[in-house]
């Protein structure tokens, strides 16, 4: 399995490639900005794009989705997000910008596949109405991706539109910290960390 971070933009987004192997399809999400850095990246291992995910609808996180000519999957609630330069907050902190490919709702639980890769959806309300972490199925069962959901020792700032801190921690605790101890966390931001590490560290999470 490939699985490649690339940070992008100036806000340091993590954007992740998964594929199941060399001259496949690749899974790119959070294609934030620096379209060229990732195509390098999908360059470097003969891979083509299969699809983009968003972990939710902020700027940062969808600036390059129209760079792949690809799907983009984001979940219902989001969808607004990435049409909307208000809500997806660069009509306020950047140049007003907005997704042009295609949008594909998903719902929680539901399961989204490529090759051999499948990413099972959980949605994780809180910094944004629609976010989500996308928790690794096969093939192997130990990452989740977790956008601007769970940090190494943080979580997500709920302060913005459609933030609520109190829903966004009950929500991680519900369905991030059931998973075993051993799940590598890939954040939006940051570096990465374990379930475990967070059950006994993230102060946030007491």
């Amino acid at each position: 399995m490939i699985l490649e971070t690339v940070c992008v933009g100036p806000l340091e987004v993590n954007c992740y490639i998964v594929a199941e192997h060399e001259d496949g399809h690749a899974i790119i999400i959070d294609p934030g900005s620096e379209e060229r850095k990732i195509k390098k990246v999908l360059e470097k291992y003969k891979l083509k794009p299969g699809f983009v995910i968003n972990t939710h609808g902020h700027y940062d996180h969808i600036g390059s989705d129209d760079g792949f000519n690809v799907p983009v999957y984001v979940y219902e609630k989001e969808v607004d997000f990435l049409r909307d330069p208000n809500l997806n907050l660069s009509g306020i902190f950047s140049k007003p910008s907005w997704v042009k490919a295609e949008i594909r709702p998903v719902k929680d639980a539901d399961i989204l596949e490529l090759g051999g890769i499948c990413l099972k959806v959980l949605h994780i309300p809180g910094h944004t109405p629609g976010g989500i972490a996308l928790l690794m199925t096969a093939p192997q069962g130990n990452i989740v991706f977790t956008g601007d959901t769970l940090f190494c020792r943080g979580i997500g700032r709920s302060d913005l539109n459609g933030g609520d801190g109190a829903i966004l921690i009950k929500t991680i605790k519900q369905k991030l910290m059931s998973l075993s101890d051993e799940t590598i966390v890939y954040p939006g931001h940051g570096p990465s960390t374990t379930i475990g590490e967070e059950r006994l560290d993230n102060p946030f999470l007491d």
